[in-house]
């Protein structure tokens, strides 16, 4: 059925007759004859018989349409051929056959109508579609005649136009193309001009235009190439880079900054800087140190290139020391310098970029002014913090440098320039980052403390020196001598008045002060090495011959001559017992002219009194205030060994002219407590009194002992018996006013001193002025004193004194002997003083110690003389006034000191013969001054006056309760 089926389908537009034609010959089965029909028609028409015999028909006959029939047929035949069999078997097919064709009729038959209707169908179809052809025939016509005539050539022009575009185009890229194959030549002109923005920009456009002809098989070569030559020129800009850390140039760093800020890597670039900066300094000093480290080695040996820096450090040898470190110094300084100006350089950009950022605000623009505001700060913070970076880096080189060479053994010169370099370079610091150099400090406070300590046992050995071969000769100084003359004390020229401090000036001082990258921003160095020759420099303070000029010497010389009759001390006006000065109320004439002669000098305009050994100490102290201006940190240092020199010197001067135990048990207070104390504590802490060869103490011992100096002796030059010289006065004024100047100039720098001392130490620095500087001028009265307990003989006026009768019965009116000697004395002492005002000026100070000293011993030995008395009358003690009043009158025209010393302690003795009992018995007690000697002489004399033997007894009981004490 299917076969039918499909049959009746692929054949339904033909007619039955088409249809039967075209079977193929497995389909084409033999038509029924008329006969054959009629049976057909004839045979019962019973539909389910027809199908029984349409179902009894082999599956094989509706397999396929390749099926061949008769061959199928024929090879079914069995070997033995039946003939009713066979025409059995043909009648069986014949029925299906018919009933087959039957069926066939029947649906032929039932699709009839639609069949007619589909071939109308067909037929009108195809009538349309002849239409059509014969349109497409005049169409194509129509076509060929347009072609011919027109559009042929038209549209071949119009192609070839078109390809003549494509052509222009083509040509085109091909020069850009063949102009980037070239561009590595102009980018390679560019770098050796340094023009690295122009280079870059060039090569990103070169890349941008890669991109536009990337379709082209030779520009991915070129691609690649072009990278390189970024790199290279990336490479390039870090080597131009790396130039600015040693020699900064405005145009160089600008186009550096532009040709980063192209690539978009302005970090890049910061960091890169910092990173050049460190390593140039490394590389400065390492080249520097290198350098010096091998001329002085003398060969080319290359086994220091290897050493480390640390190690290098140590090969520098002392006579290269110096000028290495100012090289190493100024290197460093060209750096920071570059550091300082790339600073300034942001600090500039930065505030024009804002300028022009500010006046155009565009809103697309938004984005990338807040990258760029992100760029600058951290531009900014990445160069700040790289400020104390750099610092420290530049400190650690210098420390190592410092700290490679033992500078102990340096001269001073040189080791206070060393001092001076490594100040300026911390006030450099200070400028730079704010940094107070606490590694540089350190470094160099080791080596100055080391250095300091040496070379001030050295300095106090030749103090030594200086003392046992000095003849205490004046120095001659002008009048106008000021120690901020002499070179030691240049450097406090800065601030000429000394009472101000730095923090005390004006501000308008302070403000216009530049700084060091200021004043050396374009040219020159703060660490060029200056050569201050102080042969250049003159020190106009010594005087010839002790005088201003000559015409000053010949007039001094002619005063003295007008004057050499009349004792100087006639001339002089009041003065103060207790203070030893002048009154200075009111300058008259008369007072400048009693002012000056009893100075004792020969118009020598007060120039100070010093030796030469003053002068050296002075000197030391400004090397030392040099360094400790230099050098704060070791100030309390070296202001203790300031004053070790002058304990030292104070010492010396107490042991050459002040000690006497005979005078010093006087018990007339001439060393007072104060004094003692302090000549104790120099004694313990600085002088070495044990054998220099003792071995026997112990190690802390003998580091005491090296901290200690052997006690100074006098120069046997110096002749201090004989009375001629009044014992050596010259040369005791001289050291002893040396000494009182120097204590003055102390005082002077006083101000200096506090204000650089650590507040923690100034106690010390109080403590050394109160009880040390002050009792300088302490030392005239026991050195003196030894003067004017030999200059008089006070022996023989006992003696005198002791021939002389008290007990006479009359009033006397003539004085006694004695008291014309003493006076005699007196006046001889007066003309040893004016010889000796000749070689040294006696300033009033020390002339009124000197009288009063001589005053003062003589009215206690005329006490004393007086206690002597075995024997004495009413009218003896009117003559004992007499005497003194008479050694009194005579005194006063040979001096002008008022009032006359210990005056009140002649005649208060004198007086006391006439107490009565009770009287003298309070009186004893209240004059604890007078000995006990003197006392229970007084008493025994007035025994039998007005006195008896119990009322003796009585007073003698009180003087011993008096003299018990002090036993």
């Amino acid at each position: 059925m299917q076969k039918i089926k499909s049959l009746m389908t692929r054949q339904g537009l033909k007619s039955p007759q088409e249809n039967v034609h075209d079977l193929s010959p497995v389909e084409n089965f033999r038509i029924p004859s008329k006969e054959e029909l009629r049976e057909l028609r004839e045979q019962p028409t019973d539909p389910q018989a027809q199908q029984e015999i349409i179902n009894s028909i082999e599956e094989v006959y509706f397999s396929n349409d390749s099926f061949d029939i008769v061959k199928y047929e024929l090879e079914k035949l069995p070997p033995v051929l039946s003939l009713q069999e066979m025409e059995e078997y043909r009648d069986k097919l014949k029925q299906q056959q018919a009933a087959v064709s039957k069926k066939v009729a029947d649906l032929i038959l039932e699709k009839q109508p639609a069949y007619v209707k589909e071939l109308e169908r067909v037929t009108s179809l195809q009538t349309g579609l002849q239409l059509a052809a014969v349109i497409c025939t005049n169409g194509r016509r129509h076509l060929n005649i347009a072609k011919e005539g027109f559009t042929q050539a038209s549209l071949g022009l119009l192609a070839n136009q078109r390809k003549r575009q494509l052509l222009i185009g083509l040509l085109k890229s091909l020069r850009t193309i063949k102009t980037l194959q070239r561009t590595d030549v102009r980018l390679s002109e560019m770098l050796e001009e340094e023009d690295y923005p122009g280079a870059i920009q060039l090569c990103l456009e070169c890349q941008k235009a890669a991109s536009t002809f990337k379709h082209y098989s030779c520009i991915s070569e070129l691609n690649s190439k072009l990278q390189d030559t970024l790199e290279q020129i990336e490479e390039q800009l870090d080597v131009a880079l790396s130039k600015i850390c040693k020699n900064f140039d405005i145009n160089h760093y600008t186009k550096v900054q532009q040709a980063y800020r192209l690539l978009g890597k302005t970090q890049t670039a910061m960091d890169q800087l910092h990173m050049h900066f460190t390593q140039a300094i490394h590389n400065t000093v390492f080249q520097v140190v290198l350098g010096y480290v091998e001329l002085c080695a003398g060969n080319s040996d290359t086994k220091f290139q290897k050493l480390q820096y640390k190690d290098l450090c140590t090969h520098i040898t002392s006579d290269s020391y110096i000028p290495c470190l100012a090289d190493l110094c100024k290197a460093l300084w060209e750096v920071m310098l570059s550091y300082y100006r790339t600073m300034e350089w942001h600090e500039k950009h930065d505030r024009d970029e804002g300028t022009v950022s500010s006046s155009v605000s565009d809103g697309n623009n938004v984005i990338g002014a807040e990258e760029t505001n992100f760029d600058r700060s951290y531009v900014q913070k990445k160069l700040e913090h790289g400020l104390s970076r750099i610092w420290q880096d530049v400190q650690l080189k210098v420390k190592t440098y410092l700290l490679g060479t033992d500078m102990s053994n340096f001269k001073y010169d040189d080791f206070i320039f060393v001092l001076d370099i490594i100040s300026r370079l911390m006030q450099v610091g200070e400028e730079f980052c704010g940094s107070k150099s606490e590694v540089l400090q350190e470094s160099i406070r080791k080596q100055s403390v080391n250095y300091f300590k040496n070379y001030h046992r050295t300095r106090l050995e030749e103090l030594r020196m200086f003392l046992e071969n000095e003849t205490w000769e004046l120095c001659p100084v002008k009048s106008s001598f000021s120690i901020l003359q002499l070179h030691e004390f240049k450097f406090m020229e800065q601030s000429r008045s000394p009472s101000v401090s730095p923090s005390k000036q004006p501000a308008s001082a302070i403000s216009t002060t530049i700084t060091l990258f200021e004043q050396y921003c374009n040219e020159g160095n703060p660490f060029e090495i200056q050569v201050n020759s102080k042969d250049d420099e003159t020190e106009d303070v010594l005087a010839s011959n002790g005088y201003e000029s000559d015409e000053q010497e010949k007039s001094a010389y002619q005063e003295y001559d007008s004057d050499s009759d009349v004792p100087e001390e006639l001339k002089r006006d009041y003065v103060d017992e207790q203070t030893g000065d002048a009154p200075v109320k009111s300058v008259s004439r008369e007072t400048l002219r009693s002012r000056k002669r009893s100075d004792y000098n020969l118009n020598k305009v007060n120039a100070p009194i010093l030796t030469n050994t003053t002068l050296n100490v002075i000197r030391l102290v400004g090397k030392y205030m040099q360094m400790m201006n230099i050098l704060k940190p070791i100030a309390f240092d070296v202001i203790h060994f300031m004053s070790q020199l002058f304990d030292y010197y104070l010492y010396a001067v107490y042991t050459f002219f002040g000690r006497n135990d005979t005078f010093e048990s006087t018990g007339l207070g001439l060393s007072s407590s104060r004094l003692r104390t302090t000549l104790n504590r120099i004694q313990e802490s600085l002088i070495d009194l044990e054998v220099s060869n003792d071995t026997t103490g112990t190690l802390t011992a003998a580091e005491e002992r090296k901290e200690k100096v052997p006690s100074p002796h006098l120069s046997h030059l110096v002749v201090l018996t004989s009375g001629n010289t009044l014992y050596g006065l010259a040369e005791r004024v001289v050291a002893t006013e040396s000494l009182v100047f120097l204590a003055e100039q102390f005082e002077f720098l006083q101000s200096h001193l506090d204000a650089v001392m650590p507040a923690a130490k100034k106690p010390f620095l109080q403590q050394f002025y109160s009880q040390t500087v002050s009792t300088a001028s302490e030392l005239r009265k026991p050195i003196y004193w030894i003067v004017a307990a030999k200059a008089i003989d006070y022996e023989q006026m006992l003696l005198l004194m002791a021939n002389v009768k008290w007990d006479v019965k009359e009033i006397m009116s003539q004085h006694n002997i004695y008291v014309d000697a003493l006076l005699k004395e007196f006046e001889q002492f007066n003309r040893r003083l004016n010889e000796v005002s000749k070689r040294v000026r006696i300033p009033l100070p020390v002339s009124n110690i000197l009288w009063e000293h001589c005053i003062r011993l003589a009215n206690r030995t005329i006490v004393e003389g007086y206690a002597n008395v075995k024997k004495c009358s009413n009218e003896g003690r009117a003559l004992m006034q007499l005497d003194f009043q008479q050694f009194l009158m005579k005194l006063e025209k040979l001096t002008d000191i008022r009032p006359i010393p210990d005056k009140e302690f002649v005649e208060t003795y004198i007086k006391a013969y006439y107490l009565t009992e009770n009287d003298m018995e309070r009186w004893i007690k209240e004059h604890r001054e007078y000995s006990t000697k003197q006392l229970t002489n007084l008493v025994n004399v007035c025994l039998g006056s007005h006195i008896n033997k119990k009322a003796r007894q009585k007073l003698l009981a009180a003087i011993d309760d008096i003299d018990r004490p002090k036993r």
